[in-house]
């Protein structure tokens, strides 16, 4: 068992490169997070100054209430699963599990309860004989996961180690791994630049960028309350729609005007923004595909838009639309809520009428890109309603 805790530290690479910059950060005992960005956001380096493989520059890293900066890597309680699964060629399978044990010189007898035990929750058991050239890759990272298990480390550290691995694998091994946190109930810390398996493996998500972190939260809070225009985009698939529009104050009620559509902002989105004392101001305004509905021309907060391109996804349907200001749109429409003519209809060229869910907006200040409600005096969060702009029965599209 054991918590590990980052404070203020830092990584610079020569004389002014910074890397990752003042992180601090508590993790749990037994939590599992997920470090997750783009490409030289800052998130490997962490996760290797934590392992010991990249000096510190600045700050303390504390592993169960130890400062373990001055730390070789095999002194700090952690085991790390690699991306590219780092097996030895010529050993077996049972050897390459086994290798770190033998250097402690454990004995015989132990190794071989650990290797076993570990191989069968892998579901390995029968490949123990084989070398890494005669398994998959789902079975090599299986056998990379089972040698940091045989060490019976406090912390498993774990870099981008589905990457490799085909979509459907991935699938597959995101489940082996929320079992695998089931059964050896350790602390995790994982890192992916796939925001699917963030949302699905952590308890916690640490988002970061440049060096910097963004926010951390659990899947729902970064997904449903963005502290920032970079979080909100970065998160969700496909990513938000963004428009850059006025959040107007009339007779104490708040509206806005995507695309030229005056659309008020109704039940408790409103209420918070009132409570809060949110101005009139330029702001981004956000809403996530899925929350854009279909509605009809009768509606007078539909925005009437012309598709492009429409993608047939099995369960869904992703539209992508341009606006009256020639802006690109994308909506997710489940195919299960369409009839048969509908569908058929929704094609390139056809003319559609859309409504947004004003529950489910996303308001950011035009300058600093923050959510206008998780600014540092936000107040708590409110539940939602739906608005009456959002109630419009569905009517097959026109054909323009």
């Amino acid at each position: 068992m054991a918590s590990v805790k980052l404070t203020n530290v830092k990584k610079i690479y020569g004389k002014n490169t910074v890397a990752v910059h003042d992180f601090n950060l508590d993790i749990a005992d037994k939590e599992f997070i997920v470090f997750v960005g783009p490409s030289g956001c800052g998130k490997s380096t962490t996760l290797r100054m934590i392992a010991g493989l990249e000096d510190i520059s600045e700050g303390t890293v504390e592993i169960d209430g130890r400062v373990v900066n001055d730390l070789l890597p095999k002194d700090r309680g952690i085991a790390m699963v690699f991306q590219n699964y780092a097996l030895y060629p010529h050993l077996t399978v049972f050897e390459n599990m086994a290798f770190s044990l033998r250097l402690k010189k454990v004995d015989n007898d132990e190794i071989y309860k650990r290797v076993t035990e570990a191989a069968e929750v892998l579901g390995i058991t029968e490949y123990l004989t084989r070398r890494p050239r005669e398994l998959s890759g789902g079975q090599r990272q299986r056998v990379a996961i089972g040698r940091a298990m045989v060490r019976d480390s406090k912390v498993f550290l774990m870099d981008e180690p589905l990457s490799n691995l085909d979509a459907k694998l991935r699938n597959q091994m995101r489940a082996e791994i929320i079992l695998l946190r089931k059964k050896i109930n350790t602390t995790f810390i994982y890192v992916t630049h796939d925001q699917t398996e963030a949302m699905t493996l952590g308890d916690r998500i640490v988002i970061m960028k440049d060096g910097y972190i963004m926010q951390v939260g659990s899947p729902s809070q970064v997904f449903e309350m963005p502290d920032n225009l970079f979080v909100a985009e970065f998160i969700g698939a496909p990513k938000m729609n963004t428009v850059h529009t006025a959040l107007e104050l009339e007779d104490g009620k708040y509206y806005v005007s995507p695309f030229g559509v005056k659309m008020p902002v109704d039940g408790d989105k409103g209420e918070a923004l009132k409570e809060k004392g949110v101005e009139a101001q330029d702001i981004i305004l956000g809403v996530r595909p899925e929350h854009i509905t279909l509605s009809n021309s009768k509606n007078p907060c539909a925005v009437p838009c012309q598709i492009r391109v429409n993608e047939m996804m099995g369960s869904e349907l992703h539209l992508h639309v341009t606006t009256p200001t020639d802006e690109p749109l994308v909506i997710r429409v489940p195919t299960v809520d369409i009839l048969p003519n509908q569908l058929a209809a929704l094609v390139p060229g056809v003319r559609i009428y859309v409504t947004f869910r004003s529950k489910v907006m996303h308001f950011f200040n035009a300058q600093s890109e923050l959510n206008l409600l998780t600014m540092p005096d936000s107040t708590e969060e409110a539940t939602t309603k739906e608005s009456p702009a959002e109630t419009d029965e569905q009517v097959q599209p026109e054909n323009k």
